[in-house]
């Protein structure tokens, strides 16, 4: 489903609950001087290999390839990094985390939400992506899926998305 700028895509995982994604529009192309002068201007650190241009900034970061007519699109929405990797933010209902692509949980603190919300916003406002009244909000997570009644597929919602804690907690 496409709502203007955010892209809501619905997927089931292997247990059989609903998992959504909310994402920016992966369609909209960028003009290149957007990306390569415009954004440092900024303050955002931009680095490209191979037509792969990674936008940095308060310890978050995106990611844009350029397309066949030259221009950028995102391919991967404002994350946090973890140990320079992207962390995609998981609501498990009780508490936010931070899955990394090896599966590992990471509890999402109060500072890297902050500058997840922040870098979001900042990124908007020079691409010209304007933000919406539920964006505002809070933070809005990459994955939402858990269910508070016990028994039913998602009241204990790691299986359902494959997160396991770091080794030594």
């Amino acid at each position: 489903m496409s709502f203007g700028p955010l892209n809501f895509q619905l997927y089931t995982s292997p247990t059989g609950s609903l998992i959504c994604l909310i994402v920016w529009n992966i369609n909209e192309r960028f003009d290149p001087s957007l990306l390569e002068t415009q954004l440092p201007a900024a303050g955002f650190t931009v680095s490209s290999t191979g037509g792969v241009a990674r936008v940095e900034k308060y310890g978050c970061a995106a990611e844009f390839r350029r397309t066949s007519d030259g221009r950028y699109q995102m391919t991967v929405p404002p994350s946090v990094l973890i140990n320079g990797q992207f962390a995609r933010l998981w609501d498990a209902g009780y508490q936010k985390f931070l899955l990394a692509d090896d599966g590992r949980k990471f509890p999402a603190l109060a500072s890297q939400l902050a500058n997840l919300r922040r870098f979001n916003e900042e990124l908007r406002a020079t691409l010209g992506v304007p933000a919406y009244y539920n964006e505002a909000l809070g933070s809005t997570c990459q994955i939402t899926s858990y269910d508070r009644l016990k028994g039913r597929v998602g009241d204990v919602p790691d299986p359902i998305v494959g997160a396991k804690s770091p080794k030594g907690h």
